[in-house]
């Protein structure tokens, strides 16, 4: 048996998005969770995205020419976001997973990235195992959360609309927390209508792509995160994510009736520094 890894493309699409499917519902059954991916047309609208972009990338993995599996990476910004990750459950344990992966890692050095993130399942064990064995390092626990929205306003915090003018000040503002700044995702969230910004005494203090799954957000201080979580109708997808370990953000959220999911782990390889300020992940990182 030799496993192959390529490029992905328009064409392996569809395949690849049912795999994503059977494979999230497969480990979610066996740990009686929900998916994240509640049907094959949403893991190949994931995979469709990633092939008609010029920032990012797909991995596919094949079997004599038959699809097992598919790696995703976001490459919008200089830190690149890795998933999903996806091994057709009839081939678990065949080492799919680990070349697949070892492609991830290869693709970024040839690229000159300067590191990798990614979210894992923390129920999920083997998965845990086999990013530990690429070279992964555990850095944070996370908490998804969900539920009917907030809807408090902080004092001090007023959450605007941003624009493509707010893109250098929110980029500033996420370079000071991480070291690094997310401007890719923050321009396309500006241009797509999404991006939302904290102003306290005419000063960005706050912003978000999305208060939810595929959004990040980053602000000096929970106030700040707070006004954004309490200024959105919704949280799109499973949830959004808080560090557990912000004790006092995740406290809030229980007091003001979310829930959470589930726990997830952020992992990193190369370029990380410590979080300065208050942040919430995106599913990618």
């Amino acid at each position: 048996m030799t496993i192959t890894v390529r490029q992905g493309t328009a064409a392996d699409v569809e395949a690849c998005g049912a795999i994503i499917y059977e494979a999230f519902k497969s480990i979610a059954d066996q740990h009686n969770m929900v998916p994240d991916i509640p049907e094959p047309q949403v893991g190949s609208g994931l995979l469709s995205m990633l092939v008609s972009s010029p920032k990012a990338h797909l991995l596919v993995a094949e079997i004599d020419g038959r699809l097992v599996g598919s790696a995703g990476m976001d490459e919008r910004s200089a830190i690149v976001g890795v998933g999903p990750v996806t091994v057709d459950p009839n081939e678990q344990n065949s080492g799919v997973g680990r070349e697949l992966m070892n492609a991830v890692v290869a693709r970024a050095q040839q690229t000159g990235a300067p590191g990798l993130r990614l979210m894992q399942d923390s129920y999920h064990t083997r998965s845990l195992v086999l990013y530990t064995k690429v070279g992964f390092i555990v850095r944070e626990p996370v908490a998804v959360m969900q539920g009917e929205p907030v809807n408090v306003k902080i004092p001090g915090c007023t959450v605007r609309a941003g624009t493509d003018a707010d893109v250098d000040a929110c980029n500033v503002l996420c370079a000071s927390t991480h070291g690094v700044h997310r401007g890719g995702e923050v321009q396309d969230a500006a241009g797509q209508g999404r991006l939302l910004v904290v102003e306290r005494s005419g000063r960005i203090t706050g912003y978000t792509t999305t208060v939810g799954f595929f959004g990040h957000s980053i602000g000096e201080s929970n106030d700040d995160l707070k006004a954004l979580i309490g200024g959105v109708k919704e949280y799109p997808g499973p949830g959004f994510h808080v560090p557990s370990q912000n004790t006092a953000l995740l406290q809030w959220c229980l007091d003001n009736g979310l829930r959470m999911n589930k726990a997830m782990t952020l992992m990193t390889i190369g370029l990380y520094n410590e979080p300065k300020g208050s942040y919430m992940p995106s599913i990618n990182y």
